[in-house]
């Protein structure tokens, strides 16, 4: 049974605790008690679990690329096209997980003695996905061989353009397949129904590395570059996959490379962001460095982004990061202003959201690369699945994001007859219909939507992990919660409940939107920060000396060699 309290904002799910249990994980495995109620809410309850998780190794995480249905017969063919001096082209996507996996196919197969180049379409002008028309280009400059990279899965008639031209097309992927396949010389995407793969959730770069892996021991090549590593990890942890199994070795390996030596390019990418740290985690990467990559792909053109990341000249690294810094901080203007207009459409009552049970609104002035994480921010802020779109033309071309409860992906199948094309996963997809089809998807998605969740699921929640005691708050637990990063999909932050504490002080409201005090419990004073959240200021303000439970994650600070651990707000919920 899962306890739930309505907070502030949130509606916190608190799951039951066995304590002897919780109490057993501690003291076999040696960790802080709240760390070790953590581990037991995330369903880590045997040792040799618990010791796979905490200590993965490369026997027990990784799985022979072998197993990947068509695997072999890429590589063979990449090989003859090696030796037969054959062009080959790499068309990715111009998203980071497209961008890293294009990077790390060329930087693979150039050193083989490939005659390879690389595309990326631009978002704006061309659209996702590979097209009849870059088909056709590639047929008029001689290229053989085409390779997708986390694209290409539904890419029916540009793979049956191909064909007709003598173009042979390896896709790899990692997208939900259709019931048809496209025709390909190979197909390789662990989510395939047939596919043996064990681990599902590979990020495009995932796959793309296991055919490197693949290639690199058909050539007897014993180490794979630590520059690979990095980019495997940039793409896995930007794509948002679930960093559990083998994405967790990876990212694990790919910041211990980084934490040592970084590449040009991303001590490029730290000087842009200011990142003043000794050592980096998953949530500087997510949430700092990738969105400059992506910045190029969602505003500009997305193969400077290769550029950047694997060219050898250092001048040309440093132009390029100028821009992607530039480009950056216009994405996150015009971010901003896109959530603000639909935060007017939701006061002004033209979203409904006491009838509407999903999000769905369109401009033709939001930019399609941007509408993707306006979508994904509404979501987590109202809790419900959000549809935004980029209106020209008479075509609406769309960004989803969808709440664990409701299968987006499904949802948009069941609605094909409506739409143009469609891709994606259970929480996030593309779509692309005529702006005269939005009503009747809404409608539909609306009944799909009352048929499988209750009006009480679609409010913002939380999970809370375990509780804590302000006394918890010392250097084991700081130790002990890095044994659980890197944090992401699947594996987030924990996040700790605290009873019954109260204000020591009147709080602070920082910029007009940071609210910063300190709180008192058990004898220890602990200063709490809540991010984009001022409407708890005036509520803080008013609390006086009443007590509240706080809803928060551990955070460590460390400034010129201190050590201060410090707690970051999510919500408060009042008795």
């Amino acid at each position: 049974m899962t306890q739930t309290i309505q907070g502030h904002k949130f509606l916190w799910k608190i799951p039951e605790c066995d304590a002897q249990s919780v109490c057993n994980i501690s003291r076999n495995n040696n960790l802080s008690h709240p760390v070790a109620h953590v581990l037991y809410t995330r369903g880590y309850i045997t040792d040799e679990s618990i010791n796979n998780f905490l200590f993965s190794t490369y026997d027990n995480n990784i799985f022979p690329p072998e197993l990947l249905k068509g695997a072999n017969e890429a590589v063979t063919r990449i090989i003859q096209a090696i030796n037969n001096k054959e062009k080959i082209l790499i068309f990715g996507d111009y998203d980071v997980d497209g961008i890293t996996s294009s990077s790390i196919l060329l930087s693979a197969l150039i050193p083989l003695g490939a005659n390879i180049n690389f595309y990326l379409p631009i978002r704006e002008t061309e659209g996702y996905g590979l097209s009849v028309s870059a088909i056709e280009r590639a047929h008029k400059n001689n290229y053989t061989l085409i390779i997708t990279v986390d694209n290409g899965i539904t890419a029916h008639p540009a793979a049956q353009r191909a064909k007709d031209l003598g173009i042979d097309l390896i896709i790899t992927d990692h997208h939900h397949p259709p019931e048809k396949l496209p025709q390909a010389c190979a197909i390789v995407d662990p989510c395939q129904d047939d596919c043996p793969y064990p681990f599902k959730f590979l990020a495009g770069v995932g796959v793309t590395f296991k055919i490197i892996s693949l290639l690199y021991k058909k050539f007897n090549i014993q180490k794979i570059p630590d520059k690979i590593y990095e980019l495997l990890m940039l793409g896995t942890i930007a794509d948002v996959v679930p960093l559990i199994n083998e994405n967790r070795f990876w990212v694990r390996y790919g910041l211990s490379l980084v934490n040592k030596t970084q590449s040009v390019s991303f001590k490029t990418l730290i000087n842009n962001s200011r990142l003043n740290k000794n050592s980096f985690d998953a949530r500087d990467i997510g949430f700092i460095i990738a969105p400059q990559i992506n910045a190029l792909g969602r505003l500009s053109n997305p193969r400077d982004a290769v550029k950047f990341l694997i060219d050898p000249d250092p001048e040309i690294v440093f132009k390029i990061g100028k821009t992607l810094y530039q480009i950056n901080e216009t994405r996150k203007k015009i971010e901003n202003q896109v959530y603000n207009d639909i935060e007017i459409e939701i006061k002004n009552n033209k979203i409904n959201l006491e009838l509407d049970k999903i999000i769905i609104a369109g401009s033709s002035g939001w930019p399609a690369g941007v509408i993707g994480l306006v979508a994904g921010k509404l979501t987590q802020n109202y809790g419900r699945p959000t549809i935004l779109f980029h209106l020209e033309n008479n075509i609406a071309r769309g960004s989803c994001r969808s709440i664990p409860e409701f299968h987006i992906f499904h949802a948009l199948e069941s609605c094909k007859d409506l739409l143009i094309s469609f891709g994606g996963h259970s929480c996030a997809a593309g779509l692309k219909l005529t702006q005269k089809n939005i009503p009747l998807l809404k409608e539909r998605l609306e009944i799909l939507l009352c048929e499988k969740i209750l009006p009480s699921e679609l409010v913002p929640k939380i999970n809370i992990d375990a509780t804590i005691t302000l006394p918890d708050l010392n250097k084991k637990i700081i130790t002990d919660l890095e044994l659980l990063e890197p944090f992401g999909n699947q594996n987030p932050q924990p996040l700790f409940l605290i009873s019954n504490t109260t204000l020591l002080s009147t709080p602070t409201l920082l910029k007009d939107k940071h609210v910063k005090c300190n709180i008192f419990s058990d004898g220890i004073i602990k200063p709490v920060i809540f991010f984009n959240r001022p409407e708890l200021y005036p509520v803080l303000k008013s609390l006086g000396d009443k007590p509240f439970n706080l809803a928060a994650h551990v955070i460590k600070n460390e400034w010129e060699g201190t050590l201060r651990i410090e707690l970051q707000g999510i919500d408060i919920s009042i008795f």
